[in-house]
């Protein structure tokens, strides 16, 4: 079998996740929970595979830093893949995404999310975990834009996930580093390129976050991803990337410039047997905007839990909303049995009426007596 047949196989039984290692059995991942599908493979079969797959050009790249970022269609499918070295050779971990670009009904996603591109300017974040599908979210937003505005729309990637239609939008996609050298000159061509929208991939040094605050503040709806816990944790973070001489005005900047944030994990619903987003999502109120301002990062969720009324979600509330919710849409992609081992029965209790006797004298032990019974 080659790579194309393994993420074939993988994206049919409703993986999300496919893994190869040169002298290691191939893995998938289902629900969180890891299934080994196929044998091993040889460092030098993998590497032929990784090559014509993707190329001489990816493998140089794993020569050079050890690591590459590479976006394509397997058979179909489209893939983001990493390869990379380790102790027993090359390997690759691949994200099997959707076949197809869902909006936020499609996506099991509640319509609040919505107001993350309602507004004309400002700062919109979509955070969570490695794996918690932030992308999804962030191309079903985009997708809600291209269907219902005419926007132009420059989507920064490194690597290109989603490849968008133009519908009602623009929609101009460059990858890092292959059209621009860096996040940081890509941000600052895009302000030259007459944009109203701006998706930046992911928030990682503080020289991103800087320039991504400044475009929210010039106009511009910017939307933006980076990994956190919580809504809480993920403004913490981008404010405490920064000295502490000028935390105060990036705090204060981006209580000015926020939208909101939404904080999502992946958890699979038995009932329908699916993989749903789990949301909190934080709205830009007085509340909000003053505890970001004040650095006082802990009350966010008190801001949250009392913000029902403007369009907040905790996650206990958003679990209720799941709990209700019917009308799920569905990827019609088939989920194997995740079967749990049968537990060895345990020794049936002694019958009611069988007498156990023992006969006692002064010679044995109490001790004795306990380990016979």
């Amino acid at each position: 079998m080659t790579i194309k047949d393994w993420a074939l196989k993988a994206h049919a039984m409703g993986a999300s996740d496919l893994h190869l290692e040169a002298g290691t059995p191939i893995v998938i991942r289902v629900r969180d929970e890891l299934l080994t599908i196929g044998d091993s493979v040889a460092e030098s079969k993998l590497v032929a595979m990784t090559q014509e797959l993707l190329g001489e050009q990816a493998l140089a790249e794993v020569s050079q830093r050890g690591s590459a970022d590479i976006s394509t269609a397997v058979g179909g499918v489209r893939c983001r893949i990493n390869v990379y070295r380790t102790v027993r050779g090359l390997a690759l971990a691949v994200r099997l995404l959707s076949p197809s670009i869902n909006n936020l009904r499609q996506s099991n996603l509640h319509p609040d999310l919505r107001k993350l591109v309602d507004a004309r300017a400002g700062l919109a974040i979509v955070s969570g975990p490695t794996g918690s599908g932030k992308s999804t979210t962030l191309a079903a937003l985009i997708e809600e834009l291209n269907t219902s505005r005419a926007r132009h729309i420059i989507v920064l990637e490194s690597p290109i996930e989603y490849v968008f239609e133009n519908r009602k939008s623009i929609i101009r996609q460059r990858e890092i580093p292959r059209h621009s050298p860096s996040y940081e000159q890509a941000i600052t061509d895009a302000l030259r390129e007459n944009p109203d929208v701006l998706v930046i991939g992911e928030m990682r040094t503080p020289e991103v976050m800087r320039l991504t605050l400044a475009a929210a503040e010039t106009g511009h709806l910017v939307l933006a991803t980076m990994h956190s816990a919580t809504c809480a944790e993920a403004v913490a973070r981008m404010c405490m990337s920064f000295s502490a001489e000028i935390q105060g005005s990036i705090r204060a900047q981006l209580a000015d410039c926020l939208v909101g944030i939404v904080c999502q994990r992946l958890e699979f619903v038995n009932s329908v047997q699916l993989r749903v987003p789990r949301c909190e999502l934080l709205l830009a109120t007085s509340a909000s905007r003053g505890a970001i301002r004040g650095g006082q990062f802990s009350q966010l969720a008190t801001v949250i839990q009392a913000g029902g009324e403007d369009g907040m979600w905790t996650f206990d509330r958003y679990d209720r909303w799941i709990a209700q919710k019917t009308d799920w849409a569905s990827s019609n992609r088939p989920l194997p049995s995740l079967a749990i081992p049968a537990r060895s029965s345990p020794p049936p209790p002694p019958r009611q009426d069988e007498v156990i006797e023992i006969s006692i004298d002064d010679a044995v032990d109490l001790k004795e007596i306990a380990k016979r019974i």
